[in-house]
């Protein structure tokens, strides 16, 4: 396994472990794709399905991506404000639309249900040709403190 590349500026990339690691703990993420107007993102629910993100959507935009085959990005991340902290994974890849009644079935016993009224009874699944993160570690603060202006006492 390659060892984490550490940044400077207080970061570093996660395994693909991590990243799955990740993926199979959260429940909502954004999925990225471009229509006739430009980039435009969708928050989704989802569940990870072996190394494959599925959501499940009705007709509209995601459907027509997943229908045309379209690459996509679908991210996730986490964040803690008060520490400056956080972490996010990008999944890049092909979404397509789940077709086969034995895939459909299985997929239908997944805990996927969606959090949006409407219809959402099609299944996309993204297949991942990329998986990538990074984590935002918290700040040393003896090496912030040397990157601060000096106090220069009282100020109007």
């Amino acid at each position: 396994m390659a060892e984490p590349r550490w940044s400077e500026d207080r970061w570093t990339d996660l395994t693909r472990s991590e990243c799955f690691a990740l993926l199979v703990a959260e429940q909502l993420g954004r999925i990225a794709v471009v229509d006739d107007q430009g980039p435009v993102i969708f928050p989704v629910n989802f569940v990870l399905d072996g190394y494959m993100v599925v959501f499940r959507t009705g007709e509209g935009t995601k459907l027509d991506a997943a229908c045309l085959g379209s690459r996509v990005a679908f991210e996730i991340d986490g964040a803690d404000a008060p520490s400056r902290t956080g972490w996010s994974v990008l999944v890049r890849g092909e979404a397509v639309e789940v077709t086969d009644p034995a895939e459909l079935a299985r997929l239908r016993e997944l805990p996927l249900a969606p959090w949006a009224p409407g219809d959402r009874t099609r299944y996309v699944r993204i297949l991942p040709a990329a998986v990538t993160g990074r984590r935002i570690l918290p700040q040393d603060p003896a090496r912030e403190e040397q990157r601060s202006p000096p106090d220069s006492g009282d100020r109007a």
